[in-house]
């Protein structure tokens, strides 16, 4: 049983940084991807960042140049920089296996105006 455990979430006013972690409970290298969704209050679960046992990284448009992703060991980083109060939402973290995905219970991400 994969086991994903999200941390970092926050209140952070608008241009503020955060920095999310997702522990695994095994190598995310075993993983075919690691990635960051998010949901926001009404609207659907949206990927945000995603990238490939192979180091390709792949970002919603709505966060490029802001948003980084990188992994090490059993950890996944999304470092969030000039924070949006639309970037407001719970985010998840996904782990695409052969066989399946695994989520995380997700860590509530607030940004002030």
């Amino acid at each position: 049983q994969v086991q994903l455990v999200e941390a970092g979430g926050g209140l952070v006013q608008a241009g503020g940084s955060l920095r999310l972690s997702c522990a695994a409970s095994r190598s995310i290298f075993s993983f075919n991807a690691m990635g960051w969704y998010r949901q926001a209050p009404g609207k659907q679960r949206e990927l945000v960042a995603r990238i490939t046992s192979g180091g390709t990284a792949t970002f919603a448009d709505s966060v490029k140049d802001r948003f980084t992703i990188s992994g090490v060991k059993n950890t996944v980083y999304l470092q969030m920089n000039s924070l949006k109060p639309e970037d407001t939402a719970v985010y998840y973290c996904n782990a695409e296996g052969a066989t399946g995905g695994y989520w995380g219970r997700g860590t509530q991400v607030t940004v002030s105006s």
